[in-house]
């Protein structure tokens, strides 16, 4: 398989338009306008019966203790996790392409509804579900597509990665809240191909692009 896009190329820069949040001088962020990201990929297996998409940041702090922390830094060297931006399944096996902003338009506090997505697909929650249980105006269930907003403050560039999945079955054995990480166990055996493409961004102005 292999997955392109026009709203970014591989090893480049995301642009502003598909993060949570971008960089604002004076409180260092804003909210950003939170597209999904065209995507189109070719080269299915003929005996695809569905897709699946999955975005995720592999680069996040193991520990929260320096985050956004005014005087400090999250440094390039602490262990890293993954964060889960995106899940989505049960996509039809014909189809090969999303549109900018198909998914997400905008940022929608306590998060967008769910798991009821186009084209008869299903999309899980992402990680700013947890990111933001403790906080009052933000808390819920983020369904669908949220994009970037690294730690301001972190020495790191954060890349995101974006698969998509030719899977072997019509509707992945997965239900309820869907994570990350249920998916990707459901997926496991039923994956006849895959392609990635990997974005990178940052909001802190001292780390370059």
């Amino acid at each position: 398989m292999k997955l392109i896009s026009n709203s970014f190329s591989e090893g480049q820069k995301i642009p502003g338009e598909f993060a949570f949040c971008t960089p604002d001088p004076a409180r260092h962020v804003c909210l950003g306008n939170n597209h999904n990201p065209h995507l189109a990929w070719s080269e299915v297996p003929a005996d695809t019966k569905s897709l699946a998409v999955i975005c995720h940041d592999p680069d996040v702090p193991s520990r929260g203790d320096d985050v956004n922390q005014e005087g400090r830094g999250v440094p390039a060297s602490l262990p890293r996790v993954d964060f889960f931006h995106w899940v989505l399944v049960d996509l039809p096996a014909g189809l090969r392409e999303i549109e900018n902003g198909e998914f997400s338009k905008d940022v929608t506090p306590r998060g967008k509804a769910g798991p009821a997505a186009p084209h008869g697909a299903r999309q899980g929650i992402n990680d700013y579900t947890s990111w933001f249980a403790g906080d009052h105006d933000m808390n819920g269930d983020y369904y669908g597509y949220d994009g970037p907003c690294p730690p301001w403050n972190d020495e790191l560039r954060h890349r995101y990665v974006f698969t998509v999945y030719a899977l072997d079955v019509e509707r992945l054995p997965v239900d309820g809240k869907l994570t990350g990480q249920q998916v990707r166990d459901a997926m496991r055996g039923h994956i006849l191909a895959e392609a990635s493409l990997t974005g990178v961004y940052t909001l802190n102005p001292a780390v370059a692009l």
